[in-house]
Order: C-alpha cells, then sequence, then structure tokens
C-alpha cells in the first residue's frame, strides 16, 4: 500500500488533499525491543571471535543500554516529530491494518526471545558464541534486565492492543502481559485509570513532591486492588462467583500461570530467579512511565462534586520522534485520555498540553533521582498552573510541606 493518504472528497474537503506518514515504516523499529537479545547474542558471537571476549559480555545488556543510553541520545538528536495527521484523513489512517500488524508481530518474537532467554540462562555450553561454558551471574542479570525491557516495552504494546473494541486484540493484549504477570493491568488501566485519572483518586496519577520511590508501591499494589475491586463488582452484577474463569484478573493470571509453569518445566526451577527479574524490572518501567506522565497534574472539581472532563493539559506530553516509535505514540498522551480507542498511527500532538523536556526515555532516568526529578519537574507543574499551587495534585498528608517547600522554590 502506498504511504500517501488521498482524501475521498465530501463536504469541506479537497478531493486532491494528500499526506505521507514519514513513519510508516519507521514503526517496524518498534520489533527491536522484542529481537534485542538475538542481536545481542551475534554481536557477543563476533566479538569473541575478533578476540574481544573481555568486552563482549557487556551485550547482554542490551535493552538498559538502549533504554538509558541510545533512546534519550536519538531524542536529542532527531528532536521532535512534529507531524500530525489531518483531520480528514484520520479515518482512513485508522483502518489501514498494516499499523495493527506491526504491533502484533511484537508477540511472536516477545515470547521467542523469552524462551531464548530461559535457555541462555540455564545452559551450561554456551561454546557456539565462543563463551567458556555458561553465563556468569553478571551476565546473567544482563539477560535479566534485557528481556525485562522487552516485557516493559510489551506492557505498551499490550496497552495498545487492550483498548480495542476487537475482541483478539484484547486476548493478544493479556497474552501479551502474561510474561511480567501483569495481567491486571488490562483491567485497571482501561477502567480504572482512564476514570480516575489526574486525581487523588488514582494509584498510577503521581502527585506533587512524590518520589518515584514511593509512588512504585503505592500504585503496583493500588492498581492491583483496583483492578480486583472492579472485577468483583462487575461478577457481582453478572451474578457469577468473583472466583470464576470469566474474571478477567484470574484468566489473565492464569495465562501467567501456565506460561511460567511451562518454561519451568521445559527448563527447571532455576529459571525462577530470571523470571522474577524480568517480571518485576519489566512492570518497574511501566510505573517509571505512569510517574511522569501525570505527575502533580490535576483535575479540578466542578460545583457537582465531580471531577472536569479529562483534557490535553492534565497529561505530560513529549514528541520526541524516536521514543514515539518504541512506544507507538505514547506520548502523545493527552490525545490518548481523549480517546481511549483511538490507534497510535492517528494519535496527535497538541501544542496546548503541557510538554516534558525530553522524551519518556530521558525522564525514565530522572525519575530514579528524586532531586534531580524535583528541580526539572516542579517548576514546570507550578508554571503550568500560572503559580496556583491549590491546584496541584500534592500528597495529603505533605500537602502543607510540599507547597511550602515549592513557593520557596519558586521565590529563588
Amino acid at each position: 500500500m502506498s504511504t500517501d493518504l488521498t482524501a475521498q472528497g465530501g463536504q469541506g474537503v479537497s478531493p486532491s488533499l494528500e499526506w505521507r506518514d514519514r513513519k510508516r515504516y519507521l514503526w517496524l523499529l518498534g520489533l527491536i525491543p522484542p529481537t534485542a537479545l538475538f542481536l545481542a547474542a551475534g554481536l557477543i558471537a563476533g566479538f569473541n571471535a575478533l578476540g574481544w571476549s573481555a568486552v563482549s559480555p557487556v551485550w547482554w545488556w542490551i535493552g538498559p543500554l538502549l533504554v538509558y543510553g541510545l533512546l534519550p541520545v536519538l531524542d536529542i538528536f532527531f528532536g521532535p516529530d512534529g507531524q500530525n495527521p489531518p483531520e480528514e484523513l484520520m479515518e482512513q489512517l485508522e483502518n489501514d491494518k498494516y499499523y495493527r500488524y506491526c504491533t502484533y508481530a511484537y508477540i511472536p518474537f516477545q515470547f521467542a526471545s523469552l524462551i531464548f532467554a530461559c535457555y541462555l540462562w540455564t545452559t551450561s555450553d554456551l561454546s557456539w558464541l565462543g563463551v567458556d561454558g555458561g553465563l556468569g551471574i553478571i551476565s546473567k542479570i544482563g539477560v535479566a534486565l534485557s528481556i525485562g525491557v522487552m516485557g516493559g516495552i510489551g506492557i505498551n504494546t499490550a496497552h495498545e492492543l487492550g483498548h480495542k473494541k476487537d475482541s483478539l486484540e484484547r486476548w493478544l493484549s493479556k497474552i501479551t502481559l502474561a510474561q511480567t504477570f501483569y495481567g491486571h493491568f488490562y483491567i485497571e488501566h482501561n477502567r480504572g485509570h482512564h476514570v480516575r485519572v489526574a486525581t487523588p483518586e488514582d494509584p498510577a496519577s503521581a502527585k506533587f513532591g512524590e518520589t518515584f520511590w514511593a509512588f512504585l508501591p503505592r500504585s503496583v499494589w493500588g492498581s492491583l486492588t483496583s483492578a480486583w475491586k472492579l472485577e468483583r463488582t462487575r461478577m457481582n452484577r453478572l451474578e457469577h462467583s468473583v472466583w470464576n474463569i470469566r474474571n478477567d484478573v484470574l484468566n489473565a493470571w492464569l495465562m501467567s500461570v501456565v506460561l511460567w509453569g511451562a518454561l519451568t518445566i521445559i527448563f527447571g526451577w532455576e529459571i525462577l530467579p530470571f523470571m522474577v527479574i524480568q517480571a518485576v524490572y519489566g512492570f518497574s518501567l511501566l510505573e517509571t512511565v505512569n510517574y511522569l506522565e501525570h505527575y502533580g497534574l490535576m483535575r479540578q472539581k466542578l460545583p457537582s462534586g465531580r471531577y472536569v472532563r479529562a483534557a490535553p493539559e492534565h497529561s505530560w506530553n513529549s514528541d520526541h520522534i524516536c521514543t514515539n516509535i518504541f512506544l507507538y505514540h505514547l506520548q502523545r498522551h493527552s490525545d490518548h485520555h481523549a480517546n481511549p480507542t483511538r490507534r497510535y498511527q492517528v494519535l496527535r500532538s497538541f501544542d496546548d498540553a503541557p510538554n516534558l523536556p525530553s522524551g519518556y526515555a530521558s525522564m525514565i532516568t530522572l525519575a530514579y533521582f528524586p532531586p534531580i526529578w524535583r528541580k526539572v519537574m516542579d517548576h514546570r507543574v507550578i508554571d503550568h498552573y500560572d503559580g496556583d499551587l491549590t491546584k496541584l495534585n500534592v500528597v495529603p498528608g505533605k500537602r502543607e510541606k510540599v507547597l511550602a517547600r515549592a513557593a520557596a522554590s519558586k521565590q529563588r
């Protein structure tokens, strides 16, 4: 299919309007994370053949190198995307199945890499890679974290699929989440986070002054318990026991049990530490993204007590092209919240939305260091609300302390 889209005419539409998606074939680069471990193995074999065995093991850490090194540099080098699809062509672009096949393709590579990693973790003979014996503990941790990166980005792939109305895509979403044992995300994100986003009631919306390390356990536990409550309510409404295979939390977790169990049978109990490390690291990457997406932002209440509708101003955005490609436009987060079922290729960047100073990949690293994060982000939150500190989503028990610190910082 041509990369050019042409409007078909009609009221207010120019029949000659043409638009080219410059990223059409770049979306295939999204398959780098689920194939990176195979690339690493090839690089290691090559380095060892050249006699560079002292440095070759660094490639087992290809996942963290990609997230914390290469992507931030590429975001700075290539800068913002800047291309939005015209309104007249959005339906045509939305219905182009090529884009959904790009996300489908992630899944088989994801599971192939997971199986390959289990083999690498357990084998005692990697001579075919030029490695003497099996992997050492440092290399094993690198493999686990690289697969964790793949699993974390896989959660984002599941996020894209899980928002769709097609039943196949929804099941593929839960299958993709099986690796990280985070199947409840499918429920909580769609029916919890999107309802409560940018409010104190949402566990996945970070509060002003809250460190990532305080947010992480709150979001993980809060999302899990919220998903269970949502499904318990649904089961009660359908007059079913909560302990029912129709419970989407249970059937999603069952997929993880089956996957982890099958891999344990094939490779032995020694893969369980690997599975735990990659899963925890994978969903922690998701939670880091959750942390930065709505940090300090707050939907105000109407006189009725309801919150205002989620708007572009309630999500931090970034339009840096490289992370856009790897995360399927997740950085165009405001449009996603306004139109949750809209496919990634038609998500738009809003000029009036609050913007991060760099791409998500860069901001993930900053989130790990609270003093640096506060220095970079706190004044942006305050400026977004024109200095009105009462509009911030602040940790309730620390409101006075946090606001006093913010006011002092603003005066300096």
